[in-house]
């Protein structure tokens, strides 16, 4: 396998088998040079809530992007790294539906507005000043069946059209009854939450197999972090999702899509912990050029960057770690020292010059700047991250009787933060820990806790060297560098990806197809 395009290939072979076949009998090498890919045991299936972004792009979607809300969500809780595979164990709090059920109603009076019933509901009713059950049922069955990602029970489509008529007569006007009962299917529980269903599988006797229904879901949320399109559902709906050749056929489909970019974006954002970005702030008066703006366009940098090297350019996932190709807007221009040519200030495509000390993802403000503390830089936070979201690597949590008093030290001889790190880790309780992370995010002093780029830190030169699992290096640069030599990396995106695409941590039998998933990746 050449390098150019392996993250499609990984996306395209964790789709056909880690996500939906991995019960299957039927196993296809990855080209005539491959091992035998063995066998996953699976695991049970499971109930995950919609991410606020899948629930507003599942929205988005079906109804088009003129349908404007606003709300809050419950929030999700990380597990294995993942927000994703936290979702398994959410719940929806009193509060938390009672802001559903706002914005249900506020999209539903959308859909049926004068503005876009006629694109969006299917039939006319015989009078707009009572109910129409057969119009009614009509429109509850499609919506239901995108909503509920499968076809609708014929009991939750004669509550829908019950709710609408019961709206219609009391309120005298068909749409706002419609409106009534799409309220109702858009806090049903089939709609936030993805629920797996398992049925009897054919070619093994005793075995079970997700429906095709929860199969068009794991693939949809997958690749394009929503529901499952007419023609996947309909695929599901013919039992193609069962075979090798249409579950190919889908994955193909949708890897071509322009939704494939939606899909990228999303599990960085989560890899990365990136929604954690929107809630970063710095003290204005240490880094007055740090904004808002640039906590969200440091966001949408990096995102961009991330597509475009692995499906724009169809590049080495690694290079993500090395290259100088990225876009750079008004806001961010200001924290990078680079002027912006265009006069809005909008995006514009940048390329970092060989001089510049900055070369890959960590060296982005983003990253920087969400692994920092308010006031200043923290090797240790980066380090960290750098090991637990891009390694896979877990670095226990620190004991809660540590004296941070010898690093905090506003009198200390100290100046830099490895000399203050290096007095630190004298503590035996923390050397370990610290022997792991702090090296690395050593290498990142350079980049203060905005993103911006220094040489000395109170006067004093940083020194920017280190090494990472016995790869040596100078500065930020070299890290990159060695981050992409480093075995770990390629075998880290390929575990998180599993994670990810079945919401789930591996289990024990998992772990031969994964070996396997990581050989053929790196």
């Amino acid at each position: 396998m050449t390098a150019n395009g392996a993250v499609r290939v990984i996306l395209k072979n964790v789709a056909k088998k880690g996500l939906v076949a991995l019960s299957a009998g039927l196993i296809l090498a990855l080209s005539a040079c491959s091992e035998p890919e063995p066998v996953s045991e699976g695991a049970l299936p499971g109930i995950r809530r919609l991410t606020e972004v899948q629930y507003r792009n599942t929205i988005r979607d079906l109804f088009g992007a003129n349908i404007r809300f606003g709300g809050l969500f419950d929030p999700l809780l990380r597990s294995n790294g993942l927000m994703t595979v936290g979702a398994r164990t959410a719940r929806i709090t009193p509060a938390g539906l009672e802001n559903y059920d706002r914005m249900a109603r506020t999209i539903a009076a959308q859909v049926v507005s004068e503005t876009n019933r006629q694109s969006l509901v299917p039939c006319t009713p015989a009078d707009v000043t009572t109910a129409d059950a057969a119009c009614a049922r009509q429109f509850f069955g499609q919506v239901g069946r995108m909503l509920f990602r499968r076809a609708p029970l014929n009991e939750e489509v004669d509550a829908a059209v019950a709710i609408a008529g019961d709206a219609s007569s009391k309120l005298g006007n068909f749409y706002d009854g419609l409106a009534a009962g799409l309220e109702g299917m858009l806090v049903n529980p089939s709609f936030l939450f993805v629920v797996e269903a398992t049925e009897p599988d054919p070619d093994h006797s005793g075995a079970m197999r997700l429906n095709g229904y929860s199969k068009a879901s794991r693939l949809s949320f997958f690749l394009w972090d929503s529901a499952p399109d007419a023609m996947l559902l309909a695929a599901a709906e013919r039992g193609d999702l069962h075979t090798e050749k249409g579950l190919a056929a889908q994955v193909d489909r949708m890897l071509a899509s322009p939704h494939l970019d939606q899909g990228v974006r999303a599990f960085f954002t989560d890899m990365l912990a990136f929604d954690d970005l929107d809630k970063v702030e710095r003290d204005s008066i240490i880094y007055p050029a740090f904004s808002a703006a640039v906590a969200r366009d440091a966001k949408e940098q990096t995102l961009r960057t991330l597509v475009d090297v692995l499906i724009t350019d169809n590049s080495d996932y690694r290079d993500i770690f090395t290259t100088r190709k990225t876009f750079m807007s008004g806001p961010l221009g200001r924290i990078y020292r680079v002027p912006i040519t265009r006069p809005d200030g909008g995006w514009m495509p940048y390329e970092f010059p060989e001089s510049d000390p900055r070369a890959g993802l960590m060296t982005q403000v983003s990253f920087a700047a969400l692994y920092s503390h308010p006031g200043r830089s923290s090797p240790t936070i980066r380090g960290r991250a750098i090991r637990e979201s891009l390694l896979c690597q877990k670095i226990p949590d620190p004991p809660g009787d540590v004296d941070f008093s010898l690093f905090n030290d506003p009198n200390s001889p100290n100046r830099t933060a490895r000399e203050r790190l290096a007095v630190h880790a004298t503590q035996p309780a923390c050397a370990g820990c610290h022997k792991l992370t702090d090296p690395i995010g050593l290498a990142l002093e350079r980049i203060d806790g905005a993103g911006q780029f220094r040489t000395a830190e109170n006067g004093s030169p940083i020194d920017p060297s280190g090494d990472l699992d016995g790869i040596p290096y100078k500065d930020a640069k070299g890290l990159g560098e060695a981050m992409r030599e480093n075995p770990a990396t390629p075998a880290c995106v390929v575990n998180r990806l599993f994670s990810y695409g079945t919401a789930r941590e591996p289990t024990d039998g998992d772990r031969s197809v994964l070996m396997y998933y990581e050989a053929e990746f790196a």
